[in-house]
């Protein structure tokens, strides 16, 4: 979709809430285990794609559209930043204007010419003692001020961006031109979207990678021309008040970076009517630590000199195109506010049911947890994202398994001293309490040579049957050895009645045995008694049997 100006690679965003942290506005809803940005809400500042720890945040990519306008001919323009000098391999803006005409483009300049036409509309502004006013540069600000503090809206002064005036220049001097502004910022994709004088927008760092991609090396050939703009400060901390006349009577303060901005908007509120200009710019070190500045996030001082460097006190003297004026109104955000139950209900529900268990860590992402609460009750997070909940829950579940384990189970520390011990190890050992034992030597209670070895050895055992004489019992004992965390974990099942039994068994069967052998041994007599007299009766047959045979021979 067009105005997708961030997306998300749903691969590489897990578990994190790093860019919830980092956004000012909490526009970033979180579920199944990652994070959405809420378009409706988002003001565009880029702190979510800068402190994305796992690059999970796209920007829309916006080439394709310049290369088409390029193939079919037209004349496309650029409107190039002033912290070019920062972001690119390039000096000057004719090193930029040639090195972007090998890529297709037929012209390129400044936008800082629309920044000095910016300064010079805000000036009557300044002159008149009409309260708090704030530079309408930065479209992030603008965009927070539309739909977070519609109720200083009064107090944005209704002059168009820089990237606006200067392309409101290029279309008045060539109307067909298809002008392009490149820049470090994202919020600019939405401001062109929305502008008619604006037909594209991309980011330095899609143009270095257009550049790569073509095999186009940056052009340095030229050298500093003598003039030098004041309007170039404008992508630094205090640029855009180094170009007001220093005659107006008015105070003049610069607030850089999201929360300093908040900070001074939410003192506004209170009250706004101090003569004051206030220069506002999203990004802490101003523009040239834009999103798409990275690489040059190290150097932020060596880029404001080498901006201050190009810059001086000159004018571009170019003539203003009709009327800078603009209009900013609310955004009709629409934030559904919970009412004290329901977020006292999910306060309960992450177990913050009493203020000392309100910790405010800030894990989630969220600054209290009383916000936390209400963005789980706008459907923005969940419960679980809670690390004190979800460690209390763990410990919680840890301790019911331990506890209601038959088995016993006894933690040691590598000097064998006792610190956590369950019930059925305290049933089994005969003990009142845990109380005890904990903190004490495990030798008061056990032979503790075993642990001994098991800590010298530097691993445990598993399985082993053993007697344990000073209770009559047998156990059989598996120790694990925590090397990291330096414990020792005894899980003991008393195997006594297996034992005994096993002990019964085997002198059953040792009984058996001997009783088996008397028995045999008693046939064996049995069988040679009857043997022996089988033999005798058997020689007296034989005898009786040759007289009847040698009686009857005879008779015959």
């Amino acid at each position: 979709m067009k105005n997708e100006y961030l997306k998300l690679n749903e691969a590489r965003c897990k578990d994190c809430y790093a860019c919830i942290r980092a956004c000012p506005v909490k526009a970033i809803g979180f579920a199944n285990s990652q994070a959405n940005i809420i378009a409706d809400e988002c003001v565009l500042c880029g702190n979510c794609y800068v402190t994305c720890p796992q690059n999970a945040k796209r920007i829309r990519e916006d080439v394709p559209t310049v290369r088409d306008a390029i193939r079919s001919g037209k004349r496309v323009v650029a409107s190039v930043a002033p912290s070019f000098p920062v972001a690119m391999e390039v000096d000057t803006i004719e090193d930029m204007r040639d090195t972007l005409k090998k890529l297709g483009f037929a012209d390129a300049e400044e936008t800082a010419v629309g920044a000095e036409l910016v300064s010079r509309a805000y000036e009557p502004f300044m002159r008149k003692d009409s309260g708090a006013m704030i530079s309408s540069c930065c479209p992030a600000v603008n965009s927070l001020i539309e739909k977070y503090y519609p109720d200083l809206l009064g107090h944005l002064l209704p002059v168009k961006t820089p990237m606006i005036a200067h392309c409101d220049v290029l279309k008045k001097r060539d109307k067909d031109a298809f002008t392009v502004f490149i820049g470090p910022c994202i919020a600019k994709k939405r401001e062109a979207d929305e502008s008619a004088s604006v037909d594209a927008c991309l980011t330095f760092e899609e143009l270095i990678a257009w550049m790569a991609e073509e095999g186009v090396a940056p052009v340095r050939h030229h050298d500093a021309v003598e003039k030098k703009p004041a309007s170039r400060r404008y992508p630094t901390t205090g640029g855009i008040l180094s170009t007001l006349d220093k005659d107006i009577d008015c105070t003049r303060i610069a607030v850089d970076g999201m929360l300093n901005i908040r900070a001074v908007l939410d003192e506004l509120r209170d009250d706004a009517s101090e003569h004051v200009f206030i220069e506002m710019s999203a990004c802490e070190g101003s523009c040239i630590n834009g999103p798409v500045m990275r690489e040059h996030k190290k150097k932020r001082m060596l880029g404001a000199m080498k901006v201050e460097n190009y810059a001086g006190d000159d004018l571009f003297a170019v003539e203003a195109p009709n009327d800078l004026s603009t209009r900013y109104a609310p955004a009709g955000l629409k934030r559904v506010m919970p009412g004290n139950e329901a977020i006292q209900e999910v306060l309960n529900r992450m177990g913050k049911t009493t203020p000392d268990k309100m910790f405010n860590c800030g894990c989630c992402g969220y600054p209290t947890c009383y916000d936390k609460a209400i963005a789980v009750c706008q459907g923005k997070a969940e419960i679980e994202m809670c690390l004190p909940y979800l460690k209390e829950k763990a410990e919680s579940f840890s301790d019911k398994i331990i506890q209601n384990t038959p088995n016993a189970i006894l933690v040691m520390d590598e000097d064998l001293v006792v610190k956590q011990i369950n019930q059925a190890a305290v049933r089994l050992f005969k003990l009142s309490c845990a109380g005890d034992i904990v903190g004490a030597p495990v030798v008061r209670m056990l032979d503790p040579s075993n642990y001994l070895k098991v800590v010298l050895e530097g691993r445990g055992f598993s399985g082993k049957c053993h007697y344990v004489p000073e209770y009559k019992l047998f156990v059989d004992e598996t120790v694990i050895y925590d090397r990291q965390y330096k414990i020792l974990i005894s899980i003991m099942r008393d195997v006594t009645d297996r034992e005994e039994e096993r002990k019964q068994q085997s002198e059953l069967k040792k009984s058996t045995v001997e009783l088996t052998d008397q028995v045999i041994e008693k046939q064996m007599r049995v069988v040679q008694e009857i043997a022996s007299l089988l033999g005798e009766t058997t020689a007296e047959t034989k005898v009786a049997l040759t007289k009847l045979k040698d009686a009857m021979s005879h008779d015959e």
